[in-house]
């Protein structure tokens, strides 16, 4: 057996190929895809949550781009840099080649306003030019100064100019809650676009990623060959880390890890970062989950807390959004790409900002479906605690480890007067001044969401619109099969539990190991009276 590599730094925040490669810190060779694109076309374009990878493939991209051969190459640290070994990239590319490289990143701050927005990108325009050692232009406008910087960049370096363009759709993003502005900063963004079109003759390589995908014609009017690769097989790991990856790169850090006494389960990690797909033969991590959690060691929702996604569960709000159709829905690919300042489709935003994943794609003819679920445990837990923050106006009485302990204790009972008490807390006030509570799937969603956020294993075995939703709730050796119907008189029918036994849906639990106890659950809520009304339970224990 090889040896295990030493431990090397953590890149927590690090978005420098430099600072990486000379500062001794862990890298995952993501450069042969840098060498798949070189060889394809010459405009990209990719869609990637936050904090997946984007900005530091976009500096390794300029590294290469730029000759800077020294950083691919392996090295022993004898000029004090830290020793490295070779990358893919290091015997896979033409470094007699050298191209001027143009950054412009919006990234980093807010641009409250338009006259904002040009000046930021006016400034990244003279530090290029200053950089690549070329004239600025004068010119007035921010899409001419653009223009021949590219043209003198060619012309200096006699080398057609590469442009990287890094979150190109976060002075978008920022106001879109505020539709008029939003829209605005788009007009700005897409004068300024219009220069990668309009100068081609003098561009090599263009690659812009972002998070969302607004669609060409109301940003990339005219740019026709830029090539999308989101859903690109090819490229499917480009971002994240894989399997293989925690296997070889991040090995240390689990030996560690056990060694230290704070053992790190493959599986839990697994169930906690891992799912996300976008096709390609590998799910992936988030990275950014991962490197907190070999720093910490401790399992809570790093990423989502890093950014609050306020703006989108108010949409899920204001649209009346069913929320156990997270665990299953359908959309088209045309649906997936349609996102815009006049027309969110809340689908599309939650795929594209990584609170859904793909599971499955399904052809039929020229249509391509994509089945949508919850990538891991921590997008599940921590989006429905925000879901339910908003759907409820109070918290509960007990705390979620309480809640815990009566789903893995079987405790029908307690778990009965909790809810009985969590409607009870709804005033007939709020019911009336939220608009969300009216829909019929208000019930299901509030069960759906809190029993969701605890961070047990669940899924929806069928969601309906009307209300109805089979859950499967898996609490250590005690699994709850819940249905879930609103009634429209007073009284409970039965129907939800008959429903239950009728179509057997707890069959592939009892008898399968390691379930000591399937609680058939039929939970029953009245429109008119706005509470619980039926709460019918039936047992099965496993023979000792």
């Amino acid at each position: 057996m090889a040896p295990l590599p030493a431990r090397r730094k953590l890149p927590i925040g690090i978005q420098s190929f430099r600072k990486i490669r000379e500062g001794g810190f862990y890298y995952v060779d993501k450069t042969p895809f840098i060498a798949a694109l070189a060889e394809g076309a010459n405009y990209y374009f990719l869609s990637r949550p936050r904090r997946f990878g984007k900005s530091l493939f976009l500096d390794t991209l300029a590294a290469a781009f730029a000759g800077e051969r020294a950083l691919f190459t392996a090295h022993d640290g004898s000029d004090g840099t830290a020793p490295r070994p070779a990358l893919y990239l290091a015997d896979h590319w033409d470094w007699e080649q050298r191209y001027p490289v143009v950054r412009i990143s919006f990234g980093q701050g807010i641009r409250r306003f338009p006259e904002e927005l040009d000046e930021a990108i006016a400034w990244q325009l003279e530090t290029n030019a200053a950089r690549l050692n070329v004239p600025i232009s004068q010119a007035h406008g921010i899409a001419e100064r653009f223009a021949d910087l590219i043209t003198a960049a060619a012309e200096a370096y006699r080398q057609r100019t590469v442009v990287l363009v890094d979150e190109y759709d976060k002075p978008i993003l920022d106001h879109i809650t505020r539709p008029d502005l939003a829209a605005a900063m788009r007009e700005r963004l897409r004068n300024f676009y219009s220069v990668l079109k309009e100068r081609d003759a003098d561009l090599h390589f263009v690659f812009l990623t972002g998070v969302s995908k607004f669609s060409k014609v109301s940003l990339f009017s005219g740019l026709n060959n830029l090539a999308d690769i989101k859903l690109i097989d090819e490229f499917a790991t480009l971002c994240g880390y894989t399997e293989s990856d925690l296997d070889t790169v991040f090995a240390p850090e689990f030996v560690a890890a056990e060694q230290e006494g704070c053992p790190l389960s493959r599986s839990e990690v697994r169930a906690w970062y891992n799912g996300y797909w976008w096709k390609g033969n590998a799910r992936v991590y988030n990275p950014f989950d991962v490197l907190q959690l070999l720093r910490f060691r401790t399992f809570r929702p790093w990423w989502f807390e890093s950014g609050t996604p306020t703006f989108l569960v108010e949409l899920l709000k204001e649209r009346a959004f069913f929320t156990p159709r997270l665990e299953r829905l359908f959309a088209t690919e045309a649906l997936l790409s349609s996102f815009d300042v006049e027309a969110i489709e809340p689908e599309a935003l939650l795929w594209q900002t990584g609170y859904l994943t793909i599971a499955d794609a399904h052809s039929a003819g020229g249509l391509i479906e994509y089945e949508l679920t919850l990538p891991n445990t921590e997008v599940r837990t921590a989006l429905n605690q925000a879901l339910t923050h908003v759907l409820l106006p109070s918290r509960p009485g007990e705390s979620l480890t309480q809640i815990v302990r009566m789903l893995q204790q079987g405790d029908s009972e307690g778990l009965q007067r909790h809810f009985v008490r969590l409607f009870a807390s709804i005033s007939h006030d709020w019911y009336r001044n939220n608009p969300i509570a009216q829909y019929e799937g208000y019930f299901a969603s509030v069960c759906y969401s809190h029993l969701a956020s605890l961070g047990l294993p669940l899924k929806a075995e069928a969601v309906s619109e009307a209300g109805q939703v089979d859950l499967v709730i898996e609490a250590g050796a005690t699994v709850w099969v819940i249905e879930f119907k609103v009634v429209s008189g007073d009284a409970a029918t039965g129907e939800a539990l008959a429903q239950i036994q009728a179509r057997d849906y707890a069959a592939p639990y009892r008898g399968k190991p390691g379930v000591a106890r399937v609680i058939e659950l039929g939970v029953e809520f009245s429109k008119t009276r706005r509470t619980l009304v039926g709460w019918h339970a039936h047992e099965w224990v496993a023979q000792l």
